[in-house]
C-alpha cells in the first residue's frame, strides 16, 4: 500500500509535468483545463487540511485531557486517591436522572484499590440563558467534595457568579448531601431552601441547585455498584 509520503511525491511529479509551459499552452484553450485548475486547488487544499489535522489531532486531545484532569482535581482532594482518574472509569445509564446525557462517565478516585470518591460531569439544561455544564466530586458516603462550573452562557455580572473565580457561592455546596439537608432545603432561600440566590438573578442559582441535587440522586441510585455498601457517618 502506498504511504502518504509516496502519494505526495507521485502527486508532486504529476503536477510538475502538468505545469510545463508547452503542456499548459496546449491545454489552456480546453474546457477541462479550467476544471482541472479548480480541481487541483481543491485537491491541494484537501491535502493540506488533512496533513494539518493529523499534525494537530494528538495535541488537541492532549490539551482536552489536561483540562479535564485539572477540573477533576478541583473537586476531588488529591489525598483521596493514588490512581489515574482519567483511566479508572465506569459508564452508567443516566437518561432518567435528567443530568444532560443518556449515559454518564463516572471517574473513580481510589486509594490502595478502594473507592473513596467519584466525580462526573453533568448539565443543568435549563439555565437562564442556556445549559450550564458542571463537574462534581462526591465522597463514598454521598457528601459533596466540590462543584465547579465548566461552561455556561449566563449574564455577565449577574448569573456568572456561579463561577468560583467570580464568587465563592459554589463552595457552599461542599459537605452537603441528601442526608444532611431535607428535600425542601435543597433550594435557594427565595424558595425556602438554604442556598443564596443572586441579586437580579434567581433563575441561574436555582437551576444549579436543582441540577446538583439531581446529581446526588444519580450517585445515590448507583452508589452500590460504584463503591459497594458503605456505612454512613
Amino acid at each position: 500500500m502506498r504511504t502518504l509520503k509516496d502519494w505526495l511525491e507521485h502527486a508532486s511529479r504529476t503536477v510538475k509535468i502538468w505545469l510545463e509551459p508547452d503542456n499548459l499552452e496546449r491545454l489552456r484553450p480546453q474546457l477541462h483545463y479550467q476544471a482541472g485548475v479548480l480541481g487541483g486547488f481543491a485537491l491541494a487544499a484537501a491535502v493540506l487540511l488533512g496533513v494539518a489535522d493529523l499534525a494537530t489531532r494528538g495535541v488537541i486531545q492532549t490539551r482536552l485531557e489536561e483540562d479535564l484532569k485539572a477540573s477533576l482535581e478541583e473537586v476531588v482532594p488529591a489525598e483521596l486517591y493514588d490512581n489515574n482518574l482519567l483511566g479508572d472509569v465506569m459508564m452508567l445509564p443516566s437518561a432518567d436522572a435528567n443530568i444532560g446525557a443518556a449515559e454518564t462517565l463516572v471517574y473513580l478516585a481510589k486509594k490502595q484499590g478502594e473507592v473513596n470518591a467519584v466525580c462526573f460531569k453533568f448539565v443543568a439544561p435549563d439555565g437562564y440563558a442556556g445549559p450550564i455544564s458542571l463537574v462534581m466530586g462526591i465522597d463514598k458516603n454521598g457528601e459533596i467534595l466540590g462543584v465547579r462550573v465548566i461552561a455556561h452562557v449566563e449574564t455577565p455580572g449577574l448569573g456568572d457568579k456561579i463561577e468560583v473565580s467570580k464568587s465563592k457561592w459554589v463552595l457552599s455546596f461542599n459537605g452537603k448531601s441528601l442526608d444532611n439537608l431535607t428535600v425542601e432545603q435543597w433550594a435557594v432561600k427565595k424558595d425556602g431552601g438554604v442556598f443564596d440566590q443572586f441579586a437580579g438573578a434567581t433563575i441561574t442559582p436555582r437551576k444549579v441547585v436543582q441540577a446538583i441535587n439531581r446529581g446526588l440522586e444519580f450517585y445515590k441510585a448507583h452508589r452500590e455498584e460504584l463503591v459497594g455498601t458503605v456505612l454512613l457517618r
